[in-house]
């Protein structure tokens, strides 16, 4: 697994548990058999090589990858440059445009953002091309749900981005069962089917005022045109 090594310190128990042993037997059984899963295998753990544990600063989760070919390379939301926009990351920058009067990107990669401590946490983190949800009782939720307490657990503060119920289901329970000082900001899906719960939420300038409240470097949501 291409962890950082901060994350593998944090994860180091879970990394022996048998079901992650049984999802790379899954992926691996997928891939013989012909399936073209994504992202490739040297990108599932993107998010964890972009932004180390003790640099996060914000988590936005996400549902599963992209399954169309190319969009997938581990970030939630984000596609590499060249890669026509999704619906959803659209609705992300019509919401920046709103509330940060930012101009619209011309690419959809949001490596900047990771490089500065937002960690784009997929729930699971591979899907079979064109097969949305299909990786989704694979074993990655008990993965991802130890991610989450990991974070949880640190003393240091986090704003919590949490767009729709996959997100909500995944972070939540956690949150109400320890003791934190992170904030935790919550809007609908950016999907075209939701985003009306979601534009007008206003979640980045609140994460900057919360970063600076903290004394942290805001995030600069601004990507290179």
């Amino acid at each position: 697994m291409y962890l950082d090594q901060s994350w593998r310190q944090v994860l180091e128990e879970e990394l022996k548990k048998e079901y992650i042993q049984k999802i790379n037997q899954t992926l691996d059984k997928e891939k013989k058999e012909g399936f073209l899963v994504f992202p490739e295998e040297n990108l599932v753990f993107n998010a964890f090589l972009k932004t180390p544990f003790d640099s996060v600063k914000v988590v936005i989760v996400g549902q599963d990858p992209y399954h169309g070919p190319g969009q997938a390379h581990g970030l939630s939301f984000s596609v590499p440059k060249g890669v026509k926009l999704p619906p959803s990351l659209k609705n992300i920058f019509k919401e920046l445009k709103s509330d940060l009067n930012l101009s619209t990107p011309l690419h959809g990669c949001l490596e900047s953002w990771a490089q500065q401590g937002v960690l784009l946490l997929n729930a699971t983190l591979t899907v079979r091309a064109k097969e949305p949800g299909s990786h989704s009782n694979i074993g990655w939720e008990l993965f991802t749900d130890a991610v989450v307490e990991a974070l949880c657990r640190r003393k240091d503060p986090l704003v919590f981005l949490l767009w729709g119920k996959t997100a909500l289901k995944k972070c939540h329970t956690v949150l109400d069962n320890i003791e934190h000082s992170h904030v935790v900001l919550i809007a609908s899906h950016p999907s075209p089917y939701s985003a009306s719960g979601f534009l007008g939420c206003r979640h980045f300038s609140k994460v900057n005022e919360c970063l600076a409240n903290w004394k942290k470097t805001p995030i600069r949501w601004e990507l290179e045109l």
